[in-house]
């Protein structure tokens, strides 16, 4: 239970609180005009107050972060499981933080509380919450699907987050799912199978955004359509297939640049063999017609030409003539021999470098062989990285494949599985009669304490499509205060259900704001009810209330002297609220 709620300055009004009934009344003053408005009391803001105390989040929008409050440090004293007092204390300049005295975090074994008196504790709001969700809620094992923040908010709801719309939200946009998970636990219902139909949801949204983003031309490509990828997969299979076959054959060559380079030598010779061959061809050519232009000279004509001319030639001269000619025969054969022997070197050398070439070539079509069969090692490693990358390429293929194939698959298998989840929900529920029943007399019970014997009320429960289905009914036409009142009796249902059972904790809080147009004789009924529960069952219930609706009850004969805590909040501007100050 609460006992009370601090903070460390003055102008701060303390709130106490002790078992059973606990109403916290706003009034309107005296001096106050038509126009001030009891909002801005503080009731709400003790509810918040309450929540930030329980571990809840503190972002930017909440209350306890505003300039105003962030400084100050705020204190609950509640009772704990055999712990009298608790102490807690939280501030908006470390909302992670929480401080508790004394340290009950040293054990989580069931049935044992292992206590440090007087030693406080520092711990994160997220240690906080697992603690009250271990000796609250009686959560000792994992519970994914059920949340002691979210089944606080169902015994705290708050105005700020539209609590008060529906009787199985906390908030509006909740979805039912994870909210009838959280309230399958609380009324003894197998949870867990509740639960199963949030990681359908889930599962059902995942794909919904998949097939969104394989029609959408850039996230497309993450995943793909069966068919796309089915033809990707059959062209990187054969590419890796060449590669390995490549690998397969491929014969490391040692020493592979050395013979590389014997075998461009032996090009390059070839090439400068056949070059000088062609000058050669061309001396030759040269040579062989110059051997054929070098004859001797006919003088046998000159001395007819000289008779001729009557001129008779004497001995001395033909010896002349005849030791020039032996001189120019003499020139003209050394010139020959001269020549043969250059075309005998010229042929020599041709034919050596025919030889060479033959040679040359054979030796070359053997290093090209070697270079053909096989290649370096680092060609070999060039190859086998590529065959990796393929590989994984086609491994990436293959998965994106496999999860394009799911997806595929994946609406037959939610459907397939919500249906079996839907009869196996039922099922349990036939098992579990004497939860369901306890549940809709006690709510029955409370309704017809506002409305009257013979009013029809009751609660729905049964496996829905897509998620477990609570439905409170209390028969009306449709006006807001019943619709109120019918959040106030499942709230005490699920609350009274919950502690009776070891499931939560011993208090509910209702704000305001849920009495807003409810008829005066239900809210006399309704308070009178909830103090009878209170005392009866060993709670404590926390209201806050405005002054003029708790005339309305006191009108209808509730008597709520009893009841009436402090602080006394106003409109007072200066320091009428909660707060002491306006912000």
């Amino acid at each position: 239970m609460l006992q009370r709620l601090s903070a460390d300055y003055p102008g701060f009004k303390t709130a106490t609180f002790t078992p059973g009934m606990n109403l916290v009344v706003a009034d309107t003053t005296a001096g106050s005009a038509d126009t001030d408005s009891r909002n801005s009391a503080g009731k709400s803001s003790l509810i918040e107050l309450i929540h930030f105390m329980l571990g809840s989040r503190a972002d930017k929008r909440s209350l306890i972060t505003k300039k105003a409050l962030r400084n100050f440090t705020f204190s609950l004293l509640m009772s704990w499981p055999r712990v009298d007092e608790l102490h807690v204390r939280r501030s908006g300049v470390r909302p992670g933080v929480v401080d508790i005295t004394p340290d009950i975090t040293a054990s989580d074994e069931p049935g044992t509380l292992e206590l440090h008196l007087g030693a406080s504790r520092e711990l994160s709001a997220e240690r906080w919450t697992r603690l009250i969700e271990r000796d609250l809620f009686g959560l000792r094992e994992e519970h994914p699907g059920v949340s002691g923040r979210t089944m606080l908010s169902f015994l705290a709801r708050r105005v700020s987050a539209h609590g008060f719309n529906e009787a199985t939200r906390t908030f509006s946009r909740q979805a039912e799912a994870d909210a009838t998970t959280n309230l399958a636990y609380m009324l003894g219902l197998d949870w867990q199978l509740a639960d199963g139909y949030r990681r359908l949801a889930a599962r059902k949204a995942t794909r919904t955004q998949l097939r969104k983003a394989i029609n959408d031309p850039v996230w497309g490509r993450i995943v793909g359509s069966p068919a796309d990828l089915r033809g990707q997969i059959t062209l990187a299979q054969a590419q890796v297939e060449r590669l390995q076959a490549q690998i397969a054959d491929f014969q490391v060559v040692p020493e592979y640049e050395r013979v590389k380079a014997q075998a461009d030598g032996l090009a390059r010779r070839i090439k400068q063999l056949a070059q000088d061959d062609v000058i050669d061809q061309s001396n030759l050519e040269e040579l062989r017609q110059a051997v054929t232009e070098a004859a001797d000279v006919e003088v046998d004509y000159l001395e007819p030409v000289y008779q001729e001319l009557g001129v008779v030639l004497n001995d001395q001269v033909r010896r002349r003539f005849e030791e020039v000619q032996t001189f120019h025969q003499s020139v003209v054969r050394n010139r020959r021999r001269f020549l043969e022997a250059e075309i005998a070197d010229i042929t020599a050398r041709l034919e050596a470098r025919r030889t060479e070439r033959a040679r040359l070539g054979e030796e070359q079509s053997r290093l090209l062989r070697v270079l053909n069969d096989g290649g370096a090692l680092e060609a070999l490693t060039a190859l086998q990285q590529a065959l990796a990358r393929e590989q994984a390429a086609l491994e990436a293929l293959r998965h994106r494949y496999e999860a394009a194939q799911t997806l595929e698959a994946s609406a037959r298998q939610i459907t397939a599985q919500r249906l079996q989840l839907q009869q196996a929900v039922t099922t349990d529920l036939d098992e579990r009669a004497e939860q369901t029943t306890e549940a809709t007399l006690l709510f029955s019970q409370y309704a017809q304490r506002l409305y009257g014997e013979g009013r029809e009320a009751y609660l729905a429960i049964e496996a829905g499509p897509s998620s477990l289905q609570i439905r409170p009914h209390i028969h009306s036409d449709d006006s807001r205060g019943i619709g109120n009142m019918v959040i106030f009796c499942f709230d005490l249902t699920i609350a009274v259900l919950a502690h009776r059972h070891g499931r939560g904790p011993d208090f509910l809080i209702h704000d305001s704001h849920l009495f807003d147009g409810v008829d005066d004789r239900q809210l006399a009924a309704a308070l009178t009810l909830a103090a009878d529960v209170a005392r009866d069952e060993g709670m404590q219930y926390i209201a806050t209330l405005n002054g003029d609706d708790l005339d309305k009850a006191i009108r209808r004969s509730f008597d709520p002297t009893p009841y009436l805590r402090e602080p006394r909040l106003t409109d007072a501007l200066d320091s009428g609220g909660l707060f002491g100050f306006r912000f």
